[in-house]
């Protein structure tokens, strides 16, 4: 009996997965265990494998389909047997918006001739003619758009069922050339194209709105004088030579653990019925990748050297840009960063990621005019920005625990007591 290849949920939180790729096509001989598909799940690109050995009979999802999870994607049996099977299908989302739309106004339409034959017969059979007098094929609604913008159904091209003018093609028609004075179209080229939601994308939306609406936040702003950071990590990097250099992202991802350790009420989750406050600082860390963002996390991030911390945050990052994170390497963080500094952003405000209890924001470093002993004089100062859930960590608490960050940047001996 053959058996059932079905979508797994690869990550904690998957719903729903895109079929990227079969690896292997239908005729091959697979074992338990092989490689046969690459999965987009709603963190990551990850691989199906067999879970039996045989003959691949049938694909019944064809590349680039989203289906639930469970739901069967292809059969595995003996060479030659039989099964109960539908034709390979695609979602009907993943279809191009033009020819979607373009189906369905023709359906409608049609629908429309069947209820209606005389009246509809008679509505497109009149209307602008073309060049060589014939009329022009269009339906009642496109009619009426093209006469408040003032186009000529004859100089349009129509993608609806046998030529047939329709909504979308006079929306994308240039308008006649304005007079002099009023402002003309903006061009002739497409107004706007619509982009499908990849999985991660879907992820994103729906952690937002979990997050947004049901989460009270206020947030926290310091401005920390990064002067002896700056000295620290330059005279780190001459003595490391070639045994890596740090950043001071990675300066920040040990204060932030140091930090935690001393400030366990921001170091928690939000439970619905109980509050858990984690012995063990694992730091999620706010990864840009090119549909969007993920969060890795760096496991028992207090316990680790600098020089450890910044190799281990460099490698996760560059895994988590090619989508080759594993589930439990971007789940499970106990509190998240998010640094924007690199694109030159100075403040911003971040959204918590539950069930944590707070994320923290930071921008830019950037020299600034100081007061110093009286006197001004340039320093290099950061600013940052914590979100707090205030159903876990109240005002003078998430005061406390910035201070303490605050002190550990300005005076980076701290971060070795």
């Amino acid at each position: 009996m053959a058996t059932k290849i079905v979508m797994e949920a690869l990550s904690p939180t998957m719903e729903e997965g895109r079929l990227v790729e079969w690896k292997r096509q239908e005729g091959d001989t697979v074992a338990e265990g092989d490689v046969i598909a690459e999965v987009e799940t709603d963190k990551a690109v990850m691989e199906l494998v067999a879970r039996a050995s045989g003959t691949l009979l049938r694909h019944v999802v064809a590349a680039g389909a989203t289906v639930p999870v469970a739901e069967v994607v292809g059969y595995i049996g003996e060479p030659g047997e039989e099964i109960d099977a539908p034709a390979p299908k695609k979602q009907a989302k993943e279809k191009a918006p033009a020819a979607a739309k373009a189906k369905e106004e023709g359906e409608k339409e049609a629908e429309a001739r069947e209820k209606k034959p005389e009246e509809t017969k008679a509505t497109v059979s009149t209307g602008d003619a073309t060049g060589s007098g014939a009329r022009v094929k269009a339906s009642p609604l496109a009619r009426k758009m093209a006469a408040e913008r003032g186009l000529t159904l004859g100089t349009l091209t129509g993608s609806g069922p046998e030529g047939r003018i329709v909504k979308r093609d006079v929306e994308s028609a240039r308008a006649p050339e304005a007079p002099a004075g009023p402002p003309a179209d903006a061009g002739s080229g497409p107004r706007f194209e619509d982009q499908p939601l990849s999985q991660i994308r879907k992820t994103i939306a729906r952690r937002l709105a979990q997050s947004i609406g049901p989460i009270p936040t206020f947030y926290l702003t310091a401005d920390v004088d990064m002067e002896r950071a700056a000295e620290a990590r330059a005279a780190l990097n001459d003595s490391l030579g070639d045994r890596g250099r740090i950043s001071f992202n990675d300066i920040l991802l040990k204060a932030l653990a140091s930090a935690l350790v001393q400030h366990p009420a921001c170091n928690a989750w939000w439970q619905d019925d109980h509050i858990r406050l984690w012995h063990e600082v694992h730091l999620g860390m706010a990864v840009a990748i090119p549909d969007g963002l993920i969060t890795p996390v760096i496991r028992h991030a207090d316990r680790k050297g600098l020089l450890t911390l910044s190799a281990e945050a460099r490698d996760i990052a560059t895994r988590a840009r090619a989508r080759k994170l594993a589930p439990e390497e971007y789940t499970g963080s106990t509190f998240s960063i998010s640094n924007l500094g690199m694109f030159d952003i100075d403040h911003f405000t971040a959204i918590i990621n539950p069930p944590e209890a707070g994320i923290l924001a930071v921008g830019r470093i950037a020299a600034t005019p100081t007061v110093v002993d009286g006197a001004i004089v340039p320093r290099r100062r950061m600013r940052m920005t914590m979100s707090c859930d205030h159903r876990v960590i109240d005002g003078a608490t998430g005061a406390g625990f910035l201070r303490t960050l605050t002190r550990m940047l300005e005076n980076p001996l701290a971060l070795v007591l």
